[in-house]
């Protein structure tokens, strides 16, 4: 007899999505009498309930009071009698038929694992465009650096969020000023733009500048005149065959303790493809095992947005669990469709969630350094964006200053709550930190 598996989809304010979520989970290659959907509804107010109770009757619908955040959860997490695996799926994600079936099939084979991750897409399809550069070099930067990439637009659409950067980009950086999100790329790079059909080719704008004036050939197309100021260039549609980009395929610890995406706007390759064992999983799209919650707990509520399933990650490490990798287990997710990736609410729950992960789970070293650093980058930030203005006659910029130090001072009002939950999970902590942060890799 096949595992009984509960499938959870956590929805707030997410038609049309959820209902394309949950059409795709009804066509499911799995036992229809060994699984069951459940949606638990944060408080939606925009019809979504009454949709999902009509279109699809047999979904047992759990209706929350009010909005508590990512950990509601919970509530389609305990009273497990009969269930021997819990999957969650994001509102705006849409798993392939066979997915569930692929994850139970992994589940069986290891006992010591207590979470499966499939490999989650980016929703849309990619074509590439290329990039060759006149590049050069900057006193007291050791890179060969082309052009900044700071803006996306497709059809006049901000996509900057869904970009794959690939091969030749230094990676994502982060400044001050009105572009404070942005990529180098070397003399030749890789830029990665969705379709959202294969016969319309949309337009591409970028947003560039160069460390001085130099050329830009874009699919070899005539050569553009980048400045030192960024300035909007229409590129035309990418002609290249499509593929997918990576969105999750397991989850990481990145050096100053940090999540990240596994995988993250990479091209999928077949690089991912051989399962192996990973530091977390992603709450957007995971098969967890009965044994592995009633083990080691369900999502910190006080946590509301972000950075839950980490911190549950870490604490299944630290009880001997693994986490591993399904990769044939496919899924697609509409990245950020549910949330305001980037946004000052985003980025305040990110900031003061990751200090409250650290406080409960890693060794002091590592909570210090994180809290050093962060102090260090605040005062920079301060004194760039205020003092300097301020001192120069001009017009100072508190936004970013004012915002890290709100999400500071909010896990500092944490701490009362944090510390004691640290003491107990270092009592029940069955693994040394050193084998858990060892798992920490550079960004």
């Amino acid at each position: 007899m096949s595992p009984f598996v509960r499938v959870v989809v956590l929805n707030f304010n997410g038609a049309p999505f959820v209902l394309r979520c949950v059409e795709a989970l009804s066509h499911l290659d799995y036992p229809p009498d060994r699984h069951e959907i459940v949606v638990v509804d944060n408080a939606s107010t925009d019809g979504s309930v009454d949709a999902l109770r009509s279109s699809f009757p047999g979904v047992r619908l759990v209706e929350k009071a009010e909005n508590t955040g990512f950990p509601a959860n919970n509530v389609a997490m305990t009273d497990l009698d009969g269930v021997d695996h819990v999957a969650l799926v994001n509102p705006d994600a849409f798993v392939e038929p066979d997915w569930l079936a692929k994850l139970v099939e992994a589940a069986s084979t290891d006992p010591t694992v207590g979470a499966w991750c499939p490999k989650i897409l980016l929703e849309p399809r990619f074509a590439d465009l290329a990039l060759d550069v006149d590049a050069q070099t900057v006193p007291g930067d050791p890179r060969l650096l082309g052009v900044q990439v700071s803006g996306v637009r497709v059809d006049g659409e901000d996509r900057f969020d869904s970009v794959g950067f690939g091969a030749g980009f230094w990676g994502a950086e982060v400044g001050g000023g009105p572009h404070p999100r942005y990529q180098w790329s070397t003399d030749h790079a890789t830029l990665s733009v969705p379709l959202e059909a294969d016969e319309h080719r949309p337009m591409v704008a970028l947003r560039l500048r160069a460390p001085a004036p130099t050329r830009v050939r874009v699919d070899g197309g005539p050569p553009l005149g980048v400045g030192a100021e960024a300035e909007w260039f229409d590129v035309g549609s990418p002609t290249g065959p499509l593929h997918d980009i990576v969105n999750n395929i397991g989850s990481r610890l990145v050096d100053g303790g940090f999540g990240g995406d596994r995988g993250f706007l990479v091209p999928d390759q077949g690089q991912f493809d051989q399962p192996c064992d990973v530091f977390a999983w992603c709450g957007g799209g995971v098969l967890l095992s009965r044994d592995y919650l009633a083990d080691v707990g369900l999502f910190d509520e006080s946590f509301f947005l972000y950075y839950e399933d980490t911190d549950l990650s870490w604490r299944g490490l630290a009880r001997g669990w693994r986490h591993r990798t399904v990769p044939d287990a496919v899924m697609r997710h509409l990245h950020a469709a549910t949330s305001e990736e980037g946004s000052p609410l985003f980025q305040h729950f990110v900031e003061r969630n990751r200090f409250a992960m650290l406080t409960k789970n890693a060794p002091g070293w590592m909570l210090r350094r994180a809290v050093v650093g962060y102090v260090r980058a605040l005062t920079s930030y301060t004194l760039r964006d205020i003092v300097l203005p301020l001192t120069r006659g001009h017009r100072p910029s508190p936004g970013l200053p004012i915002r890290r130090a709100r999400s500071f001072i909010a896990w500092l009002k944490m701490l009362p709550q944090l510390l004691p939950e640290r003491r107990r999970l270092r009592r029940r902590q069955r693994v040394p930190d050193a084998l858990i942060t060892g798992w920490s890799e550079p960004q």
